[in-house]
């Protein structure tokens, strides 16, 4: 299954967070860097890959997706292609009203037209909107709250990965815009329309990469050091899991849950990771197994029977830290991460 494309890619990865750790003046051991990527590429390829999938599902209760969900709105973030379709479709079929917000309008609109072709559902609904642009974030869930009188679900699926440092609009690094501002404000904006609705939640698409990282809080928006666009996303995915887990606690009535869909084949993948996608292609997943839990933290009832604010991979809760990994972040970092974003999201707050 492995081969030396593989093994290249993985080294690159080794060597690109000791360059980081070493460019923010890190006190990360090199030996530490290297055991962290190994435990990760060794649980990648036993529990990350499509037959990885396809064992896990064997444990799998089928009823918990042969629900309807007729009556009940979803918000998908990056819902064109990939995951985000995927997990459309999946909801469609079952009756949800979808709402998808995607960057390309003409994308979009293919993508819905799929999705209401195939699931004979037409409550699909596009919403244009670059996460990116961080003020735009909070004219549409602000507009969307004036607009629609109930939301159940919101999936913060969208994500960037940036090959080179970029600013939007706003003077803000884009992929950390994208990937954890928008995805706050989004979140902090609809919370108001989520708690009114019935049996609300919030799921955000993480990655396994985040498993590499320690959250770090004193360089947000990578203005020192050398920025490696796939380090800054496992970064910023990390910065998700303590986002939900944080938010979890301050609002006890919507469950929050925060997942891996493994390693799948989707045109983001192969954008933005060509020698990874090259590499292991074969063993990639698809993106309805890559959607998988993602529809079930949506829509069964088992998911909340579990705590809320927890990680999940294959249906099942797991633990968002590699064994002896020093990941592990105080409560005081945490609660940091949370007040920075806050008083980010407050300067581009429309009045």
């Amino acid at each position: 299954m492995l081969n030396q494309w593989s093994y290249t890619w993985f080294w690159s990865r080794v060597k690109a967070e000791e360059r980081a750790q070493s460019s923010e003046r890190l006190p990360e051991h090199s030996t530490m860097s290297l055991y962290r990527n190994s435990a990760w590429f060794l649980k990648g390829v036993t529990e990350f890959t499509r037959n990885a999938f396809l064992s896990a599902s064997k444990r799998f209760v089928e009823k918990d997706l042969e629900v309807s969900m007729a009556g009940r709105s979803f918000m998908i973030t990056g819902a064109n292609s990939g995951i985000g379709k995927a997990t459309a479709m999946a909801i469609a079929k079952r009756g949800g009203t979808i709402h998808m917000v995607c960057r390309n309008k003409d994308k979009a609109e293919e993508a819905r037209a799929d999705i209401v072709k195939e699931s004979g559902n037409k409550e699909v609904y596009v919403h244009i909107l670059d996460l990116s642009e961080t003020k735009k974030v909070w004219e549409f869930a602000e507009a969307f709250k004036r607009k629609y009188k109930a939301l159940n679900v919101l999936i913060n699926n969208a994500g960037a990965i940036m090959s080179q440092r970029d600013v939007n609009a706003e003077g803000l690094e884009k992929s950390f815009a994208t990937n954890v501002l928008a995805i706050y404000i989004l979140t902090k904006s609809l919370i108001p329309l989520l708690e009114k609705s019935a049996d609300p939640r919030v799921i955000t698409v993480s990655s396994g990469g985040m498993l590499v990282q320690k959250l770090r809080t004193g360089n947000l928006q990578h203005e020192r050091g050398r920025y490696d666009g796939t380090m800054v996303y496992a970064q910023h995915k990390r910065q998700q899991v303590v986002m939900t887990e944080q938010l979890a606690k301050t609002h006890a009535n919507i469950h929050f849950s925060v997942m891996h869909p493994g390693w799948v084949d989707t045109p983001a993948v192969a954008n933005a990771m060509p020698d990874f996608h090259t590499s292991m292609k074969e063993s990639l997943r698809t993106p309805e197994q890559g959607a998988d839990t993602v529809v079930w933290l949506a829509v069964s009832e088992a998911a909340t029977t579990n705590p809320s604010g927890r990680f999940y991979q294959d249906r099942k809760m797991v633990s968002a830290h590699l064994p002896l990994a020093w990941t592990h972040s105080s409560a005081l970092e945490e609660q940091k991460l949370l007040s920075l974003l806050e008083d980010l999201a407050k300067t581009f707050q429309p009045h």
